[in-house]
């Protein structure tokens, strides 16, 4: 199957749209909130949890409600979840204390992994067999996309505008994809029948996805070394201020982006792809050493793309994923797997956040490479196994 059939399947479209609004959005917001943050703080710290705080509650949605994903239809929860995006986004316009403004962020986070899931449960029935995988990595590529976008219009809205109206901005983007969803998303049943509390069935199927081997292998392998590479994106902002440059910012990280998409781009293009899946695994995290150096914007940019591209590595990890947990929990599945991996993100940046207030940013950032390489030495291996776990 090829990128161009992909794009043929209409509802695949519309999901694909509603993943560029959703990016976008979030990372204008983001951006903003954290410049904003910073202007009025001065914390590094600060600025970080605000950058990451919309991730932060993922794992007590993964832990709480994940379960919905298979058991209500993902229309109506595609519109709940953007309406509440809008919402949250435009009380963060209005201007609210810094405290107020990470908990609201975090109210986001706390739905999101539940929408994500949602619709990533439904990808596999509009894209058999390898469409899946260049699905995936067409919604990682416009995510990538779409952040390059966000952060460079991010950047000159906060010029334009200020923080506050890059927040009103976004909440609109938020608005636009609620009515995206209402429009353009089939009706469809629910994946698994409501049989039993929410909270009970996601703990029930958590815990016997972890307690499989090999599942919990392929989590780990998605988890950890895309969270600690991403962790050095904490303390971008402290870095570009350190260079004296810190307009600089956003160009490193839509840095960031652009290494990523160039990666899904090429990697996705590969059938064979999971025997690359441990040297760009590796790859994602050696580039960062280099900011140890103090490198100048310029080369961080260049050097922050190069790790970036590593990020592909995750393209090989998919299909074995997928095709080991049961099609009555590919929605849990799937969405355990994302949170797992936004949850880390959150977590090492506000770990870097922190270790940014004791030391360099430049090798805070070498830290979490090292880390990151350090890691997918360790976890990235042959781990396709024949067996799947069945809950």
């Amino acid at each position: 199957m090829s990128y161009r059939a992909v794009f043929g399947v209409g509802e695949f479209r519309v999901l694909f749209g509603l993943h560029t609004l959703f990016v976008v959005g979030d990372t204008v917001r983001m951006l903003g909130l954290s410049v904003l943050v910073y202007e009025k703080t001065g914390s590094a710290l600060a600025s970080a949890l605000a950058y990451g705080a919309g991730m932060l509650p993922y794992v007590v949605g993964g832990a709480f409600l994940l379960a919905l994903a298979d058991r209500v239809p993902p229309r109506p929860l595609l519109v709940a979840f953007h309406v509440l995006r809008a919402a949250v986004t435009a009380v963060l316009a209005l201007g609210v204390p810094t405290s107020a403004a990470i908990l609201l962020t975090a109210a986001i986070g706390l739905f999101a992994p539940v929408a994500t899931a949602s619709v990533t449960a439904v990808l596999p029935d509009l894209l058999p067999g390898d469409g899946y995988v260049l699905g995936r990595s067409l919604f990682t590529m416009t995510a990538a996309g779409a952040q390059i976008g966000g952060n460079a219009a991010g950047g000159l809205l906060l010029l334009a505008v200020g923080p506050e109206g890059a927040l009103w901005l976004a909440a609109g983007s938020a608005l636009v994809a609620a009515a995206v969803a209402r429009a353009g998303v089939r009706r469809r049943p629910p994946r698994k029948a409501a049989d039993g509390a929410s909270v009970r069935e996601t703990w029930r199927v958590n815990r016997i996805l972890l307690a499989d081997r090999g599942t919990r292998r392929l989590l780990l392998a998605q988890w950890l070394p895309i969270s600690l590479a991403v962790g050095s994106e904490g303390v971008v902002i402290p870095y570009a201020a350190q260079l004296g440059r810190p307009d600089a910012a956003g160009a490193v990280l839509a840095s960031y982006a652009a290494g990523m998409l160039a990666g899904n781009l090429v990697v996705g293009r590969i059938a064979r792809r999971e025997r690359l899946t441990r040297p760009l695994a590796v790859m994602t995290g050696l580039p960062l050493l280099a900011f140890a150096a103090r490198p100048g914007a310029a080369a961080a940019c260049a050097l922050a793309a190069l790790a970036a591209f590593g990020l592909s590595y995750e393209l090989g990890l998919q299909r074995p994923f997928l095709d080991r947990v049961p099609e009555d929990a590919r929605g849990q599945a799937l969405g355990l797997a994302n949170i797992g991996v936004i949850t880390g993100q959150a977590a090492c940046v506000a770990a870097a956040g922190a270790l940014g207030e004791i030391l360099p940013p430049g090798a805070v950032m070498a830290l979490f490479g090292a880390a990151s390489a350090v890691a997918a030495c360790a976890l990235v291996r042959a781990i396709r196994e024949p067996a799947a776990c069945r809950p």
